[in-house]
């Protein structure tokens, strides 16, 4: 595993070009926009178009886990070619004193890399991280997954080794024309997801508690995505 206190490196792909001050090397820092992710966007070409959908994944030490079917075209497809998966989390609307100023606040990650296909022998392993990691710790409240299951799944794995992250915060700019910018409101909206309570099955017998999992789950996004504790 790569060190931590090793920077990412910058080079024509992954350096940002607008904003450029934005760029963060560290690798915590992109372990931390991974960790806090639930949903990554994949970009491949398919006969010659760019095409970019939803997966379901999860780091896994240096590297990042996308989850599919063996019947998905895009699992298919992917495998063994090189992508573009980004995550993005929307921390906040900047209300700047002009339109023009106004933005958003964010973090960000994108990681260049050949997906690979999980061999059979390590995809248990790899299924349970991403389940822990999406539904935290739910694995060990539930059966294993049958043969027949681990069959109809697929996982890809995509290298850390080159990503870049880019982090938006702070107030808003002022414009050093605006005569008196203080007469107008300005400031940020803060934006998060959060959990709601619980739904239970139509057919959960009466009685049966929510489980630890899905308490540590909604623990998680109303803490604004930072990953549980197990208690």
């Amino acid at each position: 595993m790569t060190d931590v206190t090793t920077p990412l490196p910058v080079d024509a792909t992954t350096r940002i070009r607008r904003e450029s001050e934005r760029q963060v090397t560290e690798r915590a820092a992109l372990h931390a926009v991974l960790d806090e992710a639930l949903v990554a966007h994949v970009g491949v070409v398919r006969d010659g178009l760019p095409l970019v959908l939803p997966f379901a994944c999860a780091r896994d030490g240096d590297t990042l886990l996308l989850h599919g079917s063996t019947g998905s075209g895009l699992m298919r497809l992917a495998a063994g070619e090189p992508v573009c998966v980004t995550v993005t989390h929307l921390d906040g609307l900047v209300y700047a004193r002009t339109t023009f100023d106004s933005s958003m606040r964010y973090r960000s990650a994108v990681v260049h890399g050949t997906a690979e296909v999980v061999p059979p022998e390590e995809k248990e392993r790899a299924l349970t991280v991403l389940s822990d990691h999406l539904f935290c710790d739910r694995t060990a409240e539930v059966r294993a997954s049958t043969v027949k299951e681990l069959a109809a799944t697929m996982v890809l794995r995509v290298s850390l080794e080159r990503a870049s992250v880019k982090v938006a915060a702070g107030p808003p700019e002022v414009d050093p024309d605006d005569v008196e910018p203080r007469s107008v409101w300005a400031g940020i909206l803060p934006l998060s997801t959060v959990a709601g309570e619980p739904q239970p099955s139509p057919d959960v017998r009466d009685g049966v508690d929510v489980p630890p999992s899905v308490r540590r789950a909604a623990d998680r996004l109303n803490a604004g995505g930072a990953p549980a504790p197990a208690r």
